[in-house]
């Protein structure tokens, strides 16, 4: 047994044997010797603490000479509430893998130099606690040096082709701070608010990201410079964009950076980003490449030779808009549009090392493939499906390329997929833990809608699944609200965990979501209550017909739009549903308009008309604005509530203000329906602290036992109290 696989192991097999209650060293010991030779792994419940136990897998790198592969792997520590991320690497085919750094704080940025002789990350030591830089080490792991002196964290980096040159992504001050005003009030923490913009998703808007281009000789960052010096800009753009926003030329001497010139009221209502050229002999922004166009552009890959692709967005203010590919052969050169007879909307695009394809991960039909495009022909093909989704595109060769593949049924391992064949797993970080719980199933079932086409529906079935009983189920509502229901794996919203919980699951891809062309992606704009949630009715009807269903005992669920949506159903569902359960959801779309923050989202999502109009409440002339406001307002209907619900939410979240969840409480309250709140007061959109995770799920399976399982809910209350 391999270094790699014995030790993944080790950890596997100590983590499962102390969740079981072996808590005796010497008994621990023998049983993981027992499983390390052979010996079979006892089946275990799927319990939140089970999931937090998977190792988190990362951005896998081949080495020049495509021998080897570098990829982190975090592992969460419950006690210590945190994650920390180290760095692997292994033979091409999974081989003689091995642990390179043992670290108490996380490695990151991982990459390839010096010919694949060193390793190049970020790092924060224990020496300078406040500040993440630059370090360098040998591809074995030893000769650790940090190498670069920034005053603020390094967010991530990216080296020039020659490897003499690289870009730094770091914080510059934005705006000015209560002492810029007052100095002698050097106690005072408040905010001195001119314009918008002042916050953004999950933090106060008082630093923001620029490039810094240095000189790098392998053993010193020097020479550092800002690229937008002088300007509030950001780049890349919060809170989404990282290293994938910058990309050097071939001949390492211009940069092409991603950057949306706007700040305060105009960043606030326009989603128009474009691609810059930086030159770095000079020390100048000398072009603007996508002028023109008035969308998103972003993501820019250049190849060896200096081609130039990139993703776009057509229309500004419309942030779920179309993702095409668009190329140019050279700088300056004429704009093509390489997807204008593909329907569908791109996540991700790399060059193949013979640039004569541009491979691609696209949203489709329920799930995230790979696809390959003939750049001189347009032609797409498939190069890797099924019941996944893939993650990230690396080349071994021209027809072989390195990504990751997770499931509802399992998370991200690395993967080898060369064009024509099977895909192979190579890592195996956590197939130990998942066959210690009993196996989960997923169909994928098409469902009728109103207007007679077909929703595509994930249903994920409990162990031991018997077609002739009868099961409680959960129906998940997906955010975004334009975001795919694709094979994903969560750690909030974990559909494995709810079906090995006994549950059936039931998550379509309503009216609103990528993967199904653009007309049905665009269909939500500006109707939130129309066929997206009739969509949802139609498969709730379905399956209620389904003789393994129990129709009594359907809960629904979901986050953000999801959490928008549980809000509107409660309020017309008509007795569908016996329990629900909203996170950072939508209540009242009035106070959504002018809580949130990026203007430009609910410009289009409740006004449905671009940026030259508004969606606001007071546009009385906007009939789509006004349509919202009465039909799509969940607060609405809130005196047809007649059925228990429970909200959580984050209050650093400021998409949708915590504010939002603390109505719906109340007015469940006020209406006399049982009710329950879990408030975070340290999380943000989202719920990312292992422990708060933890209380997240446990208090999710509470309420949907005692709503939707009574008797194991009572059973275990019983235990409890016993105890």
């Amino acid at each position: 047994m391999n270094s790699f696989i014995k030790a993944t192991v080790m950890a596997s097999a100590v983590a499962l044997l102390s969740s079981a209650g072996c808590n005796n060293q010497a008994e621990t010991e023998g049983d993981v010797a027992n499983v390390l030779s052979g010996g079979k792994i006892e089946k275990q419940e799927f319990t939140p603490e089970v999931l937090n136990q998977f190792g988190r897998v990362s951005n896998p790198q081949v080495s020049p000479d495509g021998k080897n592969v570098l990829f982190g792997v975090n592992q969460i520590d419950i006690k210590e509430n945190k994650g920390n991320t180290d760095l692997w690497v292994m033979d091409i085919d999974g081989k003689n893998a091995k642990q390179l750094t043992h670290t108490p704080r996380s490695e990151g940025n991982a990459v390839w130099i010096d010919g694949g002789n060193k390793i190049a990350f970020t790092f924060c030591d224990e020496k300078n606690e406040s500040v993440t830089q630059v370090w360098v080490m040998n591809a074995d792991g030893s000769g650790r040096k940090c190498v670069s002196e920034m005053e603020k964290d390094v967010e991530g980096f990216t080296i020039s082709p020659d490897e003499k040159k690289i870009v730094i992504v770091s914080t510059v001050k934005y705006g000015k701070n209560v002492q810029d005003y007052y100095p002698e009030m050097d106690k005072s923490n408040a905010r001195i608010i001119d314009d918008l913009m002042y916050r953004h998703w999950n933090e106060w808007t008082a630093e923001i990201p620029h490039p810094f281009v240095g000189n790098f000789d392998g053993e010193k960052v020097t020479d550092v410079k800002d690229v937008l010096e002088g300007t509030q800009f950001e780049s890349p753009m919060r809170p989404w964009g990282g290293v994938e926003q910058l990309a050097w030329t071939p001949d390492s001497k211009k940069l092409i950076y991603v950057c949306r010139k706007k700040v305060g009221k105009e960043y606030a209502l326009s989603t128009n980003s474009d691609l810059f050229v930086y030159d770095t002999e000079s020390g100048k922004t000398t072009g603007n490449l996508t002028e023109d166009n008035m969308g998103y552009d972003n993501n820019p890959v250049v190849s060896k030779s200096g081609k130039i692709a990139w993703l776009s967005m057509e229309h500004d203010g419309y942030e779920a808009d179309k993702n095409r590919i668009f190329m140019m052969d050279k700088l300056g050169g004429e704009k093509k549009d390489l997807t204008a007879d593909w329907d569908y909307s791109v996540d991700a695009i790399a060059w193949s090392p013979d640039e004569k394809f541009l491979y691609f991960i696209c949203p489709f039909q329920g799930t995230c493939p790979i696809f390959r495009m003939d750049v001189a022909t347009q032609k797409v093909d498939t190069v890797a499906a099924g019941q996944y989704d893939y993650d990230g595109l690396g080349f071994l060769d021209d027809n072989t390329l390195i990504t990751m593949r997770h499931s509802f049924l399992s998370p991200n391992e690395v993967f080898t997929v060369k064009v024509g064949e099977e895909p192979k797993q190579i890592s195996t970080i956590n197939d130990n833990l998942l066959a210690s719980l009993d196996e989960v199933t997923c169909e994928k079932v098409l469902v009728k809608a109103t207007d007679g086409k077909d929703i595509t529906t994930w249903v994920l079935l409990p162990p031991n699944f018997d077609k002739n009983k009868k099961y409680p189920s959960i129906f998940f509502c997906e955010g975004g609200p334009q975001s795919p229901v694709s094979q994903f794996w969560s750690y909030r919203w974990n559909l494995r965990i709810m079906a090995n919980h006994g549950y059936v699951v039931i998550a379509p891809n309503r009216r609103g979501l990528p993967g199904f062309g653009t007309e049905w992606n665009a269909q939500i704009s500006g109707d939130y209550a129309g066929q997206c949630m009739k969509d949802y009715l139609s498969v709730t009807d379905y399956m209620k017909e389904q003789p393994y269903i129990d129709g009594d005992h359907m809960g629904c669920v979901g986050a953000s739009f999801g959490g928008y949506s549980v809000y509107w159903l409660a309020g017309n569902h008509n007795k569908r549903y016996a329990c629900f359960l909203s996170h950072a959801g939508i209540f009242d779309l009035r106070a959504q308009y002018l809580e949130t923050e990026e203007m430009w989202f609910v410009n289009w999502d409740l006004g449905g008309v671009g940026p030259d109009k508004s969606g606001a409440p007071w546009d009385k002339d906007n009939a789509v604005a006004q349509k919202s406001f009465t039909q799509a307002d969940p607060k609405n209907f809130v005196q047809n509530w007649d059925t228990p619900i429970m909200v959580t939410t984050g209050e650093n979240d400021f998409r949708i203000s915590y504010t939002q969840t603390m109505q719906a409480f109340n007015a469940a309250k006020l209406r006399g329906i049982p009710t329950h709140m879990v408030l975070y007061p340290d999380e943000c959109h989202w719920v990312t602290k292992p422990q708060n995770s933890i209380v997240w799920q446990n208090e999710f399976f509470k309420w949907m036992d005692k709503w939707l399982m009574p008797n194991k809910a009572g059973k275990a209350e019983t235990e409890k109290t016993d105890k």
